[in-house]
């Protein structure tokens, strides 16, 4: 059994994507006090990358920490790079591309320091697997940006097995995490072999869309739902949380919401362990076909 230890008494990470999505916590007194109830809940790491509002994501909880200085000691941030979106490219071509160079990355780590004024960063992602990777090159820089303290784990995002593989081979650090889709909706990791494949090389699932996009309420039959609310106490959201969470080495939920009530279900949710039969059921309705 090789389950990560890698954020072990983390129950979810909120994620900070949509933050331009609420003007009220755009500003920085406010965010603060909206970090401050997320760690009085026991939530200490945020999820961010450097593309989440072209980087105004990360600018602004960086002077929510400045406004309320004693928060940085107690948040921790994991963030990522890689993605230069077609707005960004300076060529003639205009391109969404990946960009996992030793070089660039030296710089979208100090970038993303400088953003959100802290001094030193949870962890750094790879955020999509890169064709052109020079994993040695790049493993290097990485290698370099932990010993320096700006970094202290490194990971990957949306790997598949032998794509991380690839990149640990050539790095003496371990990779902690990878950040993939999972959820009753997108539940097909667990019949291929890639879940295994996490918990047989040590790294910790974070999931992203961990909601199944909102869909539970949809293409769940109302009457299971129902039924399941009145045996565990909890709502859509709680329900599609327990179950991701009740998996083997327990991925981590990063949510997409930033609406206080969503993570307080959220957090119900991962507290709670579905009985057997209603994971599976779940499971069946989500996928409108029986388990082999």
């Amino acid at each position: 059994m090789s389950y990560s230890r890698f954020l072990e008494d983390t129950p979810l990470v909120p994620g900070m994507m949509r933050l331009l999505d609420h003007a009220d916590l755009c500003q920085p007194a406010r965010l603060a006090d909206w970090i401050q109830g997320r760690l009085d809940e026991g939530l200490t790491v945020f999820d961010h990358a450097d593309i989440y509002g072209d980087g105004e994501c990360e600018r602004i909880f960086g002077e929510a920490l400045m406004a309320s200085p004693e928060l940085r000691q107690k948040v921790q941030v994991i963030s990522k790079a890689g993605i230069v979106p077609a707005h960004q490219d300076t060529s003639q071509w205009t391109t969404k591309h990946y960009r996992a160079e030793a070089d660039y990355f030296s710089g979208a780590i100090d970038r993303s320091l400088s953003r959100l004024r802290v001094e030193q960063i949870l962890t750094f992602l790879i955020h999509r697997p890169d064709p052109l990777l020079d994993a040695e090159t790049l493993a290097r820089t990485l290698e370099q940006a932990v010993s320096a303290g700006k970094i202290r784990h490194i990971g990957v995002s949306n790997f598949l097995p032998e794509q991380w593989r690839w990149l640990q081979k050539n790095t003496r650090l371990p990779l902690v995490c990878n950040q993939s889709e999972l959820s009753l909706n997108h539940a097909s990791p667990l019949f291929d072999g890639t879940f295994e494949a996490h918990l047989s090389d040590g790294l910790r699932w974070l999931a992203w869309s961990p909601l199944a996009g909102g869909a539970l309420p949809g293409s769940v039959p109302e009457s299971l739902l129902q039924t399941a609310k009145e045996e565990t106490g909890l709502c859509a959201t709680g329900l599609a949380i327990a179950w991701l969470r009740q998996l083997p080495g327990a991925p981590i939920p990063v949510l997409g919401s930033m609406r206080e009530a969503r993570i307080e279900a959220a957090l119900k949710g991962a507290r709670t362990t579905l009985p057997r039969p209603l994971w599976f059921a779940l499971l069946e309705a989500m996928r409108q076909t029986a388990v082999p």
